[in-house]
């Protein structure tokens, strides 16, 4: 990848805590690149170190050792009124949204704006531009406890958007938000996105925010990134025990099932529409027990694994493994004790 496509490059980052028991290590040699415009998914469980990482991006905590690099721009070596004016160009929402209770809708959106400087007037046309964009026109002069958590975030993204930023931050910020309220925001944000060409990380514990809007995702454990790459990629074959959890859940035991052979098949871009597992019955005249499945529909595209069962007849199993290698079906053979 060139510099110029790189807007956020971070390099050997290692954060540290002094506890009371003594030191936590919270992040371990962590290396990723984040390319401009796209959106970025940065996914673990609870206690994993997301939210460490996204606070040391724009150096709300300052990492104990290694870089961070905006645009080529080391924050390591900048001093702290250097870091307060790239923030401007870094905006970020929280899950608890971080609303000021006191001021209604609009003067929540003309904080930052406030901040940098910007003349009263100016300011208010913005933040009217920006609630306009995330549909909340009419709730100008309404305060914070009359807003639903939908609005609140809404309100919070017009807000992390009021300064023009080339990055936006979303940490954990629709956890708090029930499924239907969730879509919307995730649609917002892509929205933001391709309209305004902002490049989005998302940190969450959803593999459904995942898959709804981005590009490339790192899955983070133990302090650790466990891997990285496109969604379709991790989708269809993560490579860590962690990403095979995440993504496949507990597999199936072996004593649920016969001893025949079992294979995995690998849905790793082809078309969502093509009956894979349909057409090999239909074809072959054998049947499959499908004993686990974790596919998803990405744009189209089919992502995931399927572990079915063989027949126990050797010549059925060898005519459906033959007919998934004539059709560039990727799979495995595999054993109980790997389900």
């Amino acid at each position: 990848m060139n510099d110029s496509d790189c807007i956020i490059r971070i390099e050997h980052l290692m954060k540290e805590f002094q506890t009371e028991n003594g030191v936590v290590r919270a992040l371990n040699d962590i290396n990723l690149e984040v390319r401009r415009g796209e959106i970025f998914g940065i996914i673990g469980l609870s206690g994993a170190g997301k939210s460490t990482l996204v606070r040391c991006i724009n150096y709300l905590e300052v990492p104990t050792s290694g870089n961070v690099l905006f645009e080529g721009r080391n924050l390591r070596q900048m001093s702290e009124r250097e870091r307060r004016t790239i923030r401007q160009s870094i905006g970020m929402i929280f899950q608890q949204f971080n609303l000021l209770e006191q001021r209604n809708v609009l003067r929540n959106v003309c904080f930052p704006l406030e901040i940098a400087g910007v003349g009263r007037k100016e300011a208010e046309q913005r933040a009217k531009e920006l609630l306009e964009m995330v549909g909340l026109s009419d709730r100008l002069k309404a305060y914070p406890a009359q807003l639903s958590g939908g609005q609140k975030q809404r309100v919070a993204i017009a807000r992390a958007i009021a300064t023009r930023p080339r990055v936006l931050l979303c940490d954990e910020a629709t956890s708090a938000l029930d499924p239907a309220t969730t879509q919307s925001i995730l649609e917002l944000l892509k929205r933001i996105n391709q309209k305004l060409g902002i490049t989005v990380i998302v940190i969450t514990h959803q593999m459904s925010v995942i898959e709804a809007i981005c590009d490339r995702v790192a899955i983070i454990d133990h302090s650790a990134i466990a891997e990285a790459g496109t969604v379709m990629d991790v989708f269809s074959s993560p490579k860590s025990k962690i990403g095979r959890e995440l993504i496949l859940g507990n597999e199936v035991r072996e004593e649920e099932f016969g001893n025949s052979r079992k294979i995995r098949i690998t849905f790793d871009g082809r078309s969502s529409f093509e009956p894979v597992i349909a057409n090999m019955i239909l074809a072959c005249r054998v049947p499959v027990n499908i004993i686990y499945a974790a596919t998803r529909d990405i744009g189209g595209k089919a992502a995931g694994q399927m572990v079915v069962q063989l027949p126990e007849n050797e010549l059925d199993a060898t005519r459906a493994i033959n007919y998934l290698r004539t059709h560039d079906v990727p799979f495995e053979e595999v054993e109980s004790s790997e389900l």
